[in-house]
């Protein structure tokens, strides 16, 4: 998989991957979520641009507290919600926003990465993933929440997930089977959202060239 590929091709990648080596009848119960939340229009009830987000304080991969309002007072946040560890797509774009970090840090903007993972998950991904930016747990979901980023594994799906070693209850710290929408929002130093992505499809992230391009122009209408 190349590394200079765009985030797309190398989610494609993994989707058709996917499809070669899972059986059918248990990648289309893995699916069955998106169609759930695509018919209910869930992402449209998320936080959208041009409003504000909400103030939080969550815990890093190792323990220390991190508030986004501290974030803010030193730049635009980055804020992406992924769904575990356990979520190959995720791990992508994860290492894919790892590797602009640098140019989004020059740009003077920040990176956190929130998921309802316990800590000691978070701190094997960031690990793992080498990871160099805040990796938060959001127990219970309860910032997700906030964002209008919540839905529910239903019952009948959970054995699927467990096919896949994606037991939520092991990963989350409680029965709730609850995940966020994968989604990212840039965030102005007034909380404001200047860019907010969400989509259903967990295989569909928002391109880190998106994301370079919308704090440079965030930077230019600030300085005009």
């Amino acid at each position: 998989m190349a590394t200079d590929a765009p985030l797309s091709q190398k989610l494609a990648q993994v989707l058709a991957m996917g499809k070669q080596m899972v059986p059918a009848e248990l990648l289309q119960q893995l699916l069955s979520p998106v169609e759930m939340l695509r018919a209910n229009k869930a992402a449209e009830r998320a936080l959208q641009e041009g409003e504000k987000v909400p103030d939080f304080t969550l815990p890093d991969a190792l323990g220390n507290s991190v508030t986004l309002t501290q974030l803010l007072g030193q730049g635009p946040v980055v804020i992406t919600f992924y769904r575990g560890s356990w979520c190959p797509y995720c791990n992508i774009q994860l290492h894919a926003y790892q590797q602009v970090l640098p140019q989004l840090k020059e740009l003077g903007a920040s990176l956190v990465a929130i998921s309802p993972q316990t800590p000691d998950q978070s701190l094997s991904l960031a690990e793992k993933q080498a990871l160099t930016f805040a990796v938060l747990s959001d127990a219970g979901n309860r910032v997700a929440r906030k964002f209008g980023l919540v839905f529910t594994i239903d019952e009948a799906v959970r054995a699927a997930y467990r096919q896949i070693n994606a037991d939520l209850s092991a990963f989350n710290g409680d029965g709730s089977w609850e995940l966020p929408m994968a989604g990212t929002f840039l965030v102005d130093r007034d909380g404001t959202i200047r860019l907010a992505f969400v989509d259903p499809d967990y295989t569909r992230r928002l391109e880190p060239s998106i994301i370079i391009a919308s704090l440079k122009k965030l930077r230019n209408a600030q300085s005009s």
